[in-house]
C-alpha cells in the first residue's frame, strides 16, 4: 500500500495508527486517533445541526462507522480527510430524515440515537387506540432494552426513558464523560441486533 506523496508528516502519523489498529487490533491507536480528531469533528457537525446532543452524537457515530471501515482506508489522501467525509455523509443523512419527517404522522424514522419516532398531532381529546398503540410500542421498547447488560440497560434508561444529558449521567454515576458517550454508542449498537433479531416475532 502506497503512501500518497501529497500526506503531510501528520497525516503520516496517522497512517501508521491506523495500520496499528488494524493490523495488530491496537486499543491505544484507536483512543489516540479519536482523541487527535473529535474535537475537530464535533464542531464541524454542530455548525451542521447546531444542536449539542445531536453533535455528540453524530461525532461518536461517525467515529463508529470509520473504524467499523477502517481497513477500507486507503492513504492516497490524509486519514483527517476520509473521516471528515464520513462524518458530513453521516450527517447530512441525519439532516435529511429529519426534514423528510417534519411533516410525516404516519411513518415511523430512525433518529440518530436509532429511536423508531413519529409525529404525533395533539388531538382535543385523547384517542382510545392511539393511547393503546403508544403503551404497547412503550412496553416493547422496555422489553428490548431489558435484555441488555444491566450497566447498559441503566445507560439507556437514564438517556432516553429520564431523558438526562451526557453531562448529568456522568455525574451521576461517577463516570468520565468520553465513557458514558462509548457505552452509549455500544449500548445503542446492543439493541439494534436485539430489535433486528426481534423483528419476526413482533
Amino acid at each position: 500500500m502506497e503512501l500518497g506523496s501529497n500526506l503531510s508528516a501528520k497525516a503520516v502519523y496517522d497512517y501508521n495508527l491506523v495500520r496499528r489498529a488494524v493490523e495488530g487490533g491496537d486499543q491505544k491507536a484507536y483512543a489516540e486517533l479519536m482523541g487527535r480528531y473529535r474535537d475537530s469533528v464535533y464542531f464541524m457537525l454542530l455548525k451542521m445541526v447546531n444542536n449539542k446532543d445531536d453533535a455528540d452524537d453524530l461525532t461518536i457515530e461517525a467515529f463508529g462507522k470509520a473504524f467499523k471501515r477502517l481497513e477500507q482506508y486507503t492513504p492516497t489522501y490524509a486519514f483527517s480527510t476520509w473521516l471528515f467525509k464520513i462524518a458530513t455523509n453521516n450527517c447530512i443523512d441525519f439532516i435529511r430524515r429529519k426534514k423528510a419527517n417534519t411533516f410525516s404522522i404516519d411513518n415511523p424514522y430512525s433518529s440518530s440515537d436509532g429511536d423508531e419516532m413519529t409525529m404525533e398531532l395533539r388531538s382535543h381529546g385523547p384517542d382510545p387506540e392511539e393511547q393503546m398503540i403508544k403503551h404497547q410500542k412503550e412496553k416493547l421498547m422496555r422489553n428490548v432494552v431489558d435484555k441488555l447488560k444491566p450497566r447498559y440497560r441503566q445507560l439507556v434508561e437514564m438517556r432516553y426513558f429520564q431523558e438526562l444529558s451526557y453531562e448529568e449521567i456522568a455525574e451521576q454515576l461517577d463516570l468520565p464523560l468520553g465513557t458514558v458517550k462509548a457505552q452509549l454508542f455500544r449500548a445503542r449498537e446492543f439493541l439494534l441486533q436485539i430489535v433486528k433479531k426481534s423483528e419476526g416475532s413482533i
